[in-house]
């Protein structure tokens, strides 16, 4: 009898020893799966993001960028109405929207990554930062945001340049210009064959110094902005725990204005830089201008040095105001729109989490 215990025990703990470890394998083949519908769904809502805060602001975009890059001595585009108003007498209610589709080809994928590796770097950062004596329970700062912030835009603004560098092609080209891009694959396989592959990426140093401030200040602000009316219950803006859409849309619009401000020269010389080697840039740039000289630049510096020589400091500034005026409800649309994407698809963590 008693071997028959000992035999009965050993089968029972036997079953039981196979009971959990199916069930840790089942657990094992769920984490995984369940993860990776969830990183699906942050990119999903990234990419709803950027695409429907940028199409909002389309013609705004389209006008800072032709601000940028005109020529002092052919002035067309003198300020924000007579510009949007300029457009639509010239081309038309489509011309306002030029190169938002190659925009929103760009916009979407980048977005998607930002917003992600914004979380990942996040949670990355804060982990780290936990790793030293006595910070076991530490939190997110709004230094440690900013870092993050700098990572995910580093990161998003490097996967998707090439995009970017077209798109200010084919937004700056009208009816009447000599090279005529007709779309955002002919744009890259044109400047890839007649430029060389590293055009692609002309700009894309103050680029991306530019971008750790701008994204890096925008999460930043937007979360810290956010944290603080949580904990303070500022203004009585709180209500069941939660900031309603018209708030959060303000702490993005402050996020935006402060973001765009600090970077935009660097923007500005981005967008000339990108100019270099096209051939018809002049023509594009310059229009029926006195000067024909082609638009040359060894670097950054030399970008800088030569725009404030001629143009004076001013011109690092072109475009502020419809820049201004598309930045700030679009960063702010952006913030919301993924976090109610996120809320609609179910995804549990949230930016601020």
């Amino acid at each position: 009898m008693a071997s028959e215990d000992v035999v009965s025990e050993r089968s029972e703990s036997a079953v039981s020893t196979i009971v959990n470890l199916a069930e840790e394998a089942s657990e094992g083949v769920k984490a995984p799966s369940h993860a990776l519908l969830s990183i699906c769904k942050s990119l999903v809502a990234g990419g709803v993001a950027g695409g429907v805060s940028r199409t909002a602001v389309a013609p705004l975009e389209r006008l800072k960028i032709l601000l940028q890059v005109q020529n002092p001595h052919s002035i067309r585009y003198s300020g924000t109405m007579q510009g949007l108003k300029y457009i639509w007498r010239t081309e038309g209610f489509r011309g306002l929207f030029k190169g938002n589709g190659t925009n929103c080809a760009r916009i979407v994928p980048n977005s998607a990554v930002k917003f992600f590796s914004y979380e990942q770097a996040s949670h990355g950062i804060l982990w780290l930062y936990r790793q030293q004596p006595g910070k076991e329970d530490a939190q997110l700062t709004p230094l440690l945001r900013l870092g993050a912030g700098a990572c995910a835009g580093i990161i998003a603004m490097s996967a998707t340049y090439p995009m970017d560098m077209v798109r200010g092609r084919l937004t700056v080209q009208t009816e009447k210009s000599p090279r005529q891009y007709r779309g955002i694959f002919h744009a890259l396989s044109t400047v890839f064959k007649e430029e060389g592959p590293r055009a692609l990426y002309r700009g894309w140093l103050p680029s991306v110094i530019g971008v750790v401030p701008y994204v890096g200040l925008n999460f930043a602000v937007y979360e810290s902005l956010k944290d603080w009316l949580l904990r303070t219950n500022a203004f009585g803006l709180v209500e069941n725990n939660e900031l309603s859409v018209t708030t959060r849309l303000a702490c993005g619009a402050a996020a935006g204005t402060v973001g765009q401000t600090v970077a935009y020269p660097l923007d500005v010389i981005r967008r000339r830089m990108q100019m270099v080697g096209w051939k018809n840039a002049s023509s594009v740039v310059i229009g029926e201008g006195r000067s024909k000289v082609p638009l040359e630049y060894t670097g950054m510096v030399d970008a800088f040095r030569k725009t404030v020589r001629h143009e004076g400091f001013g011109a690092l500034y072109k475009g502020l105001v419809p820049n201004s005026v598309k930045v700030v409800p679009s960063i702010a649309i952006a913030f919301v729109s993924y976090e109610v994407v996120k809320d609609i698809l179910g995804v549990e963590m949230r930016i601020s989490d």
